[in-house]
């Protein structure tokens, strides 16, 4: 089943960047601390005749590895909005509602820390859910966590990346350059057009996609929408059904047999190859672009950008002042926002829409294991590292922000373990039913 696959990669991923996060911190509180500080902040510069970029590691990561990263997010948004868990309104309303529930809430607590002050423009860090980590603790539970359960956290945890990405396009942007963001929506016409066309070669959208980032970086806002965007034009469609493949590849093979199988014979015939080019063919036409881009990238991120982006953001000197940020307001409100807010946010408003007959909750998922993904959808990490550094300038007011998503992350894993760790196995269930 292609989401059990794809939840094995995830869960594989939150392990790797636990793992590269606690390399982050224990470097960052070793005698070699200042190699830790000096590798991000090395110098990097690309150019072409008068145009160049110059950003210190960190920002590549940030910037340019970051963008992959959010095409990727890109593409699952679209997959579920066309096949998946968001297609029709009262089947997704159900993580919808619980999704925005688990952004408004802990937007919501982490200002009444920071009503004014130097840290009002965090808001935005507790509402993100990085969910390599969540289903990362999941798939520790094995059994105990249904099927149906990682389902619903992954339907959340997309939806509240969509919000993620609406807030950092709205909230987070600095002084706009109009003539370079007006690029961009050129190159992102072009890009439609193409889609609209037919054109399903990756290429040309590669390479358009790399303008597109360019654009939105000399823009002001930032660089990592353009890998939205790019997800958005990317073909979704397929240019031959299921039954279509199998018919003409069981044809070209009955062709190929035909020509003649000779044992022990090392090289194919003519006419063989032109056959395998067009059994080549045909497994290209029966998966959209969009299917195969979001299957060659996802390795490409759960295994490279986001440990690398873990590697270089969660290094936190904490030998120092450690007390002054765990009682700081930044850090309170993320803690408490995250913590709190999320498991409030998320079950509250899950339960609403039942409660009003808007939408029906998953069969074969109690409500305690709701509650449980909940706690789970406080690990912020990735996203809330992300904000949290397009947020606050000042590294002191970041390394309080980090402070605080590195504990309430810990927090809520080891509180969404203890409430899913005390359900049997569950039993999976056909997922096309849902009770009343």
């Amino acid at each position: 089943m292609p989401f059990q696959e794809f939840f094995k990669a995830e869960s594989f991923s939150g392990i790797l960047l636990i793992s590269f996060m606690l390399i982050a911190l224990v470097w960052a509180n070793s005698p070699w601390s200042e190699s830790y500080t000096a590798l991000w902040n090395t110098p990097l510069q690309v150019g072409v005749g008068t145009f160049e970029i110059n950003k210190p590691l960190l920002l590549w990561i940030n910037d340019g590895l970051m963008a992959v990263f959010f095409l990727v997010v890109g593409l699952e948004i679209k997959r579920e909005l066309l096949i998946g868990e968001l297609t029709s309104l009262k089947k997704a309303l159900f993580p919808i509602a619980a999704a925005v529930g688990g952004m408004v809430f802990p937007a919501a607590i982490y200002l009444l820390f920071n009503a004014t002050g130097s840290g009002q423009s965090g808001w935005g860090i507790p509402m993100a859910t990085d969910i390599a980590f969540a289903l990362g603790v999941l798939a520790l539970l094995g059994k105990r966590a249904p099927l149906q359960l990682k389902i619903f956290l992954t339907a959340v945890a997309i939806v509240d990346d969509l919000g993620a990405v609406l807030v950092i396009a709205i909230f987070y942007t600095e002084k706009i350059v109009w003539a370079s963001l007006a690029v961009a929506g050129v190159v992102f016409a072009v890009l439609m057009f193409m889609q609209w066309i037919g054109v399903r070669k990756p290429l040309p959208y590669g390479l358009l996609g790399i303008v597109l980032w360019l654009a939105f970086l000399k823009s002001g806002v930032h660089a990592t929408i353009a890998g939205v965007l790019l997800a958005i034009t990317i073909p979704a469609t397929t240019l031959i059904d299921r039954k279509g493949f199998v018919d003409q590849v069981r044809h070209f093979l009955d062709m190929f047999e035909r020509d003649g199988i000779r044992d022990g014979a090392t090289f194919t015939t003519k006419k063989q190859r032109a056959l395998l080019q067009s059994i080549e063919d045909c497994t290209n036409a029966v998966e959209a672009p969009l299917q195969q881009l979001e299957h060659g990238l996802h390795p490409w991120v759960a295994y490279f950008i986001m440990p690398v982006f873990a590697l270089a953001n969660a290094g936190v000197d904490l030998r120092t002042n450690i007390l002054t940020a765990l009682t700081h307001p930044i850090t309170l409100g993320i803690i408490f926002g995250l913590v709190a807010g999320k498991q409030i946010g998320i079950t509250f408003m899950a339960w609403l829409v039942t409660r009003l007959k808007l939408s029906n909750k998953i069969r074969g998922v109690s409500w305690r294991q709701i509650y449980g993904a909940s706690l789970l959808a406080g690990i912020g990490f990735t996203m809330s590292l992300f904000i949290a550094n397009l947020a606050f300038s000042d590294p002191v007011l970041l390394g309080y922000a980090k402070v605080g998503i590195l504990a309430a992350s810990a927090i809520s894993a080891g509180l969404g373990w203890v409430v899913l760790s005390r359900n049997g196995p569950g039993k999976i269930k056909p997922l096309a039913k849902v009770e009343a």
